[in-house]
């Protein structure tokens, strides 16, 4: 499979989808103009990789922040992650959240608490630490 490699911008997030070096990730801000075409590619990426799915598959979202069209464009990924799991495949999620960000460890619970995928909630210090003090 073609690996999809999209910079990140200020609107939106980093992805990196590469199944030879399983690498399935999304990070950063997805804030995108239009979200459906933002996400569609993933999605499709995603959906033919679970056609054929590497003996195990570790989704990883790194998101410091995201608006609501996005939100919906995430769990549509947690469901196609899902339907893998379904399939019989090993799947995870890891939801990695900077350790004074609430609201993406909530997000992050909210969507475990959607979709029947084993969750690795992480937390990671915040790379701008002063800033909460």
């Amino acid at each position: 499979m073609e690996v999809v490699n999209i910079e990140a911008t200020l609107k939106s997030p980093k992805v990196l989808l590469d199944k030879d070096n399983s690498t399935f990730e999304i990070n950063g801000r997805s804030i995108p103009e239009n979200t459906s075409e933002f996400y569609a590619p993933i999605m499709d990426w995603l959906k033919e990789y679970g056609q054929s799915p590497n003996s195990q598959t570790d989704f990883q979202f790194k998101l410091e922040y995201f608006n609501t069209s996005s939100s919906k464009c995430i769990l549509d990924i947690c469901r196609i992650i899902e339907e893998m799991k379904q399939g019989g495949n090993d799947v995870k999620i890891s939801w990695i959240y900077e350790e004074y960000d609430e609201d993406m460890l909530e997000a992050g619970e909210d969507y475990e608490a959607m979709v029947d995928v084993p969750f690795d909630i992480v937390m990671v210090k915040s790379e701008d630490e002063d800033l909460y003090k």
